[in-house]
């Protein structure tokens, strides 16, 4: 009975994340099927169709593996520096107050008028790299810059535990530090990684480096193919919810292999 309830639970919230889907697929369709017209809105079967064929043509996997190694590049580099930083913010209140300005303005500004900007000093090819950067660095700094900061009763026990015990800085950081910031890198990952793609396509879009999954859609817009539009935009949902699952899955394979 126990098996059987387990098995309930952990069905129970696919289930239901498939009736999401289903349910926007018929309004989707529904929807369609109203406005009667191919050039405004296509039906999720004819995009379908336009994935299947698209799949098979020649510059596809280049195109995704362009945008794929730009985006992965630019995040990467996020979460590292937004790392760096978060680490010298939580031990300067100085480094904290300089950085706060420049934090300030890359989360409020929006990315569009961002990537106009920077197309003034990068070349469209490289500038997914910049603007997926940008937009990952401050979701990470301020993650991370929470968990190193936060000074509930749990954290200054484990403080005083290290201090009574005078453990090494190497020890400090495995078994304290770590741990502490751990669930503030998952939850920042989460975060950003959907991000990242929207950023870097964005930035791609209007940069229109060639052989960009950016530089599809913007010919797709122009040639008005709005199956081909709906397409490329289907395959960069997919690679945004597959890369965001493969990097939460080595996440929660690291916390195990350091029992976090």
């Amino acid at each position: 009975m126990n098996m059987n309830a387990r098995l309930h639970n952990g069905f129970r919230p696919l289930l239901e994340k498939i009736s999401a889907i289903l349910l926007a697929l018929i309004l989707w369709q529904l929807a369609a099927v109203y406005i009667d017209s191919s050039i405004v809105l296509c039906s999720p079967l004819s995009v379908l169709h336009r994935l299947f064929t698209m799949v098979r043509e020649a510059g596809f996997a280049s195109s995704v593996w362009f945008t794929l190694r730009h985006v992965g590049a630019g995040f990467f580099l996020g979460l590292i520096i937004g790392g760096l930083l978060a680490g010298a913010a939580a031990l300067s209140r100085v480094v904290r107050t300089l950085l706060w300005p420049w934090m300030a303005a890359v989360k409020a500004v929006p990315v569009a008028a961002i990537v106009v900007i920077c197309l003034i000093w990068l070349s469209g090819r490289n500038l997914s790299v910049f603007i997926t950067f940008l937009v990952v660095c401050p979701v990470v700094y301020q993650n991370l810059l929470t968990g190193l900061t936060a000074r509930d009763e749990r954290t200054v026990q484990m403080d005083e535990m290290a201090l009574i015990f005078r453990m090494t800085r190497l020890k400090k950081l495995r078994y304290i530090l770590i741990p502490r910031i751990f669930p503030y890198l998952n939850a920042a990952c989460r975060v950003a990684a959907p991000m990242a793609f929207k950023a870097g396509v964005a930035a791609e879009i209007i940069g229109t480096p060639a052989g960009s999954i950016g530089k599809q859609m913007y010919l797709a817009k122009t040639w008005l193919a709005t199956d081909d539009l709906l397409a490329w935009a289907v395959v960069i949902v997919l690679l945004s919810a597959v890369c965001e699952k493969a990097l939460l899955a080595v996440l929660a394979l690291v916390g195990r292999l350091n029992h976090i």
